[in-house]
């Protein structure tokens, strides 16, 4: 993978592997839902692990039965194959 940045073809044909994803002011995101609190951030931490492993650390927001997650790759100025493998590696803990 490379910091290379995504065309609009490339990005949308990304977007078919993760449902639920959008690309909203810049970035790539989605919320989660949870049962408890405590669940979202069980989920939360494992999303950390995930990224820490990828080296590329997402935004992520916790709030009572949420959890936004959102990447873009800054040193890239938009998204990147990064960005998308980040999103499935999430997408994997949630299902």
């Amino acid at each position: 993978m490379t910091y290379h940045k995504l065309s609009d073809a490339e990005l949308a044909a990304g977007l078919t592997e993760i449902p639920g994803w959008a690309v909203g002011d810049g970035a790539l995101a989605r919320t989660f839902t949870f049962n408890t609190y405590k669940d979202g951030v069980v989920f939360a931490v494992a999303v950390a692990f995930e990224a820490d492993k990828l080296n590329h650390h997402p935004d992520i927001a916790i709030g009572y039965g949420k959890v936004r997650v959102s990447t873009v790759t800054h040193d890239a100025g938009g998204l990147t194959d990064y960005d998308l493998t980040l999103a499935r590696l999430v997408q994997r803990l949630a299902n």
